[in-house]
């Protein structure tokens, strides 16, 4: 029987997308995930992308409610995700550099946690000013960040690298997902793309209340429009940034 190395073997089906030079770079990259919600399907695509060093932050725990659409099973409700998805991602690679932390982010340990990360994912909720700190204090420190949306039968992906490119610009964390939506439905209709799904949700919230909901579907592909964003990045290619955004409608 013909013995295998696993790890020579690990990405050798990334080749002819990926070359051994970029394999590397994304080897040496360190991600920073802030949330470990959505977070935890973007945290899995990364290190099986070739991500090896990752962080999780994340004080949730695991809920019925997320099992719709994250990356836990009925017996991880009640523990915390940073933790649970730590133990799932060193399942996937033992030999990767995968830790975690049971703290909520706040704008006093944001720098703790985020020091030392080449890309960051914001994918925290935005019910204080904590996701905005975040992005301020990265791009204080050429930390760029990735914001990934679940538009339930669309993805979207926004980077911010620059004050410039900060989400603030379009208000406070008072219902800014709100906000955010109607801010893509305007653009998407400028340039022709037909939203009228996503309208009838956001004038629904408006009155209803609550978050955005969020599909099953839409989680992998923004994980996957965020790996092509992350890997552009990673190797060093242009990107956009907000107030431009990356959109991957399902339909």
């Amino acid at each position: 029987m013909v013995k295998i190395n696993p790890d020579n073997d690990r990405y050798s089906r990334n080749r002819l997308y990926i070359t051994q030079e970029e394999q590397a770079l994304l080897a040496q990259c360190n991600l920073v995930l802030g949330g470990a919600g959505l977070g935890s399907i973007i945290a899995e695509c990364a290190l099986r992308l070739g991500i090896e060093n990752i962080c999780i932050i994340d004080g949730d725990i695991v809920e019925l409610s997320n099992l719709n659409r994250q990356n836990y099973i009925q017996e991880d409700i009640g523990r915390y995700k940073s933790e649970v998805l730590c133990e799932r991602l060193r399942k996937i690679n033992p030999n990767a550099q995968i830790t975690y932390v049971t703290e909520f982010l706040t704008e006093y340990n944001i720098p703790t946690y985020i020091t030392g990360a080449s890309v960051a994912i914001n994918a925290l909720d935005f019910t204080s000013d904590v996701p905005f700190s975040f992005d301020k204090y990265c791009v204080e420190h050429n930390i760029t960040v990735l914001h990934p949306y679940n538009l339930g039968w669309a993805a979207l992906v926004a980077v911010v690298n620059s004050k410039q490119s900060l989400l603030s610009q379009i208000g406070t964390s008072y219902n800014f997902e709100l906000k955010m939506g109607e801010y893509i439905i305007s653009n998407l209709r400028q340039n022709g793309v037909e939203t009228l799904w996503l309208s009838n949700i956001v004038e629904t919230l408006k009155t209803e209340g609550g978050n955005i909901p969020q599909l099953p579907v839409a989680s992998w592909m923004t994980a996957g429009l965020c790996m092509r964003v992350l890997f552009k990045i990673v190797t060093h290619q242009a990107i956009k940034v907000f107030p431009e955004f990356y959109y991957l409608p399902a339909l």
